[in-house]
């Protein structure tokens, strides 16, 4: 099921802006209005900016690489210590010293680094940035896969390839129902606790959990959302549900910072067991688009029997913009899961349905600062009338 409406009929003004979009698109494609567009006064600057932005889509890939070479040979860092010349380090990083120059060089051209009159190079703004995001730099390391997994796109889109990340996430689709090996639950915690960080703090600067008595938290990894609320919110009992060896890896992680007495971690899948009772509030944090929809109808009605009357499920992840697709949520997160071979991105507006469905009520939806790295939804369990 998709989330766009299918309608058997277009409006007046529909028709209009279809009619419109046509004579502007056809004059778009046409070589010598582009040619003309250029050259004209009042349309110079916008033509250059489109035309710019289809070199950047063509290139992208390109700029991605970039930054994950930079991120390798921790060029980011270095800048960060202080301007360097390619010379000085390329003998370290075992690269041509020219070769490490042009990788400079490109590096400056999207404001990863930042060249100087001498010839060094800096810290560049967006370099900065990315060095300052808990975690990304480890997701940069790991879109090597990704990047393998697109590239046969139309393969991929016909199910004629067997994506890596498919073979990364094993906890995925019917995995669920069984536990993970302890190597591959340590890594699968280890990003996905590096990943949560921003979610974390997005979700709960968008979202009060004042009032909430005992928080359960489903496919909680080791603990980083959790973190974040034992951070704020003193009060609240807090529970970590994940598969036993994940769980397992979770109690040992939250003993060695001092959080054991804080955060209980329990072991168990939510497809074959029961979730813990006893919470108010249930969290998903980037869980429900992992999965197919088959899936995630009886993870909700797990969610609803687990609830007491009046308790409220916490749904926030990456969201299908739906009638107005985002770059984040149709087209990165998209692909992801389609190479993942399971889940989807879903619009709230189909995240939705999907809780009417389970027997939720007061579906509301809570603006993020942020969108491309989260959306909120939270539901109610309904409340008998006597």
């Amino acid at each position: 099921m998709t989330d766009a409406p299918i309608s058997g009929g277009a409006s007046l003004l529909d028709r209009a802006a279809n009619a419109y979009a046509r004579w502007r698109n056809d004059k778009i494609s046409s070589p010598s209005f582009q040619r003309w567009a250029s050259r004209f006064p009042l349309t110079r600057r916008v033509s250059r900016k489109a035309a710019e932005e289809v070199y950047d889509l063509v290139s992208g890939f390109v700029y991605s690489q970039t930054l994950l070479a930079c991120v390798e040979f921790d060029l980011l860092h270095i800048a960060r210590s202080g301007a360097f010349h390619p010379a000085e380090i390329a003998a370290e990083k075992r690269v041509d010293t020219d070769r490490l120059s042009l990788l400079c060089q490109a590096a400056a051209s999207i404001d990863l680094l930042k060249r100087q009159r001498d010839g060094r190079y800096a810290l560049g703004r967006v370099g900065a940035a990315v060095i300052g995001v808990p975690g990304l730099e480890l997701m940069i390391r790991h879109h090597r896969m990704f990047y393998s997994d697109l590239a046969n796109p139309d393969a991929l889109l016909r199910g004629e390839t067997q994506p890596q990340l498919a073979q990364y996430w094993p906890y995925v689709g019917g995995g669920q129902t069984h536990d993970l090996p302890p190597e591959t639950a340590k890594t699968y915690s280890e990003l996905m606790a590096t990943s949560q960080q921003l979610v974390a703090r997005e979700t709960l600067d968008t979202l009060s959990l004042s009032g909430t008595r005992h928080l359960l938290d489903i496919g909680g990894g080791t603990g980083a959302f959790l973190r974040e609320v034992a951070a704020r919110y003193p009060d609240p009992a807090l529970t970590l549900f994940d598969l036993p060896s994940v769980a397992e890896e979770a109690t040992r992680v939250l003993a060695a910072d001092g959080l054991a007495g804080r955060i209980d971690a329990v072991g168990g899948s939510f497809l074959d067991k029961a979730l813990p009772a006893g919470a108010d509030t249930i969290s998903l944090i980037r869980v429900l688009y992992d999965h197919d929809d088959s899936t995630v109808r009886p993870l909700l009605a797990s969610v609803l029997a687990a609830l007491p009357q009046g308790g409220r499920v916490v749904i926030s992840e990456p969201m299908s913009g739906g009638a107005n697709p985002t770059k984040a949520g149709d087209a990165y997160f998209g692909f992801y899961t389609m190479a993942m071979t399971t889940g989807r991105p879903r619009s709230a507006a189909r995240h939705s349905e999907l809780l009417a469905e389970a027997g939720f009520n007061a579906i509301r939806p809570h603006a993020t600062a942020t969108p491309f790295i989260t959306s909120v939804l939270t539901a109610e369990k309904p409340v008998r009338q006597n």
